[in-house]
């Protein structure tokens, strides 16, 4: 792995972390309003336990990205509410479709984040073993989210293949676009 060591100033460097931090918050934003939508539908039943559970640790990535945007100073996206409204509607779409559908979308989404923490984790050097540190507890945890929606039967979702390819192709975009705007 290259260390990449930020020099007092380098205004490069601090652009890219603030884009690394804006992103991240958005994406836990969205992982939020995702859960919301599905609890929305599946709240009642088995299914809403472990969506609470998963949502719960979203909250704790959120309220630390959160903390960071002010620490850093970070311009959030200008993008929230329509990241709000975007990621609410695919969970409860998803949840509509079935409990099934709900975990699917789950896999997609955490399978798109891993890949996403885990090209950040890799760029950044021992100035920022903190910021590493907290990005691979984080990328775990979704990976966990990951592995649940696989054992509750994401992939006997009918159309699986199709619906995690417009999700994670959704979440690319969506992590493209925060990052800038």
């Amino acid at each position: 792995m290259s260390e990449t060591r930020a020099l007092p100033g380098d205004t490069a460097t601090e652009a890219r972390i603030a884009r690394m931090i804006r992103v991240d918050h958005a994406g836990e934003y969205g992982a939020q309003q995702i859960y919301a939508g599905q609890l929305s539908v599946l709240g009642r039943g088995a299914k809403g336990d472990i969506l609470r559970h998963m949502q719960a640790q979203e909250q704790v990535h959120f309220d630390t990205f959160t903390r960071l945007i002010g620490e850093r100073r970070v311009r959030p996206t200008i993008l929230l509410p329509l990241w709000r409204i975007a990621a609410y509607a695919l969970g409860a779409i998803t949840a509509t479709m079935g409990e099934r559908a709900a975990m699917a979308c789950t896999v997609a989404v955490e399978e798109a984040i891993d890949e996403h923490y885990a090209e950040q984790s890799a760029s950044l050097g021992d100035d920022e073993a903190e910021l590493r540190d907290t990005i691979e507890v984080f990328r775990a945890e979704e990976l966990e989210h990951r592995d649940i929606g696989l054992e509750n039967e994401a992939e006997l979702t009918p159309g699986y293949k199709v619906l995690a390819g417009v999700i994670k192709a959704g979440c690319k975009v969506a992590i493209a676009v925060s990052e800038r705007i």
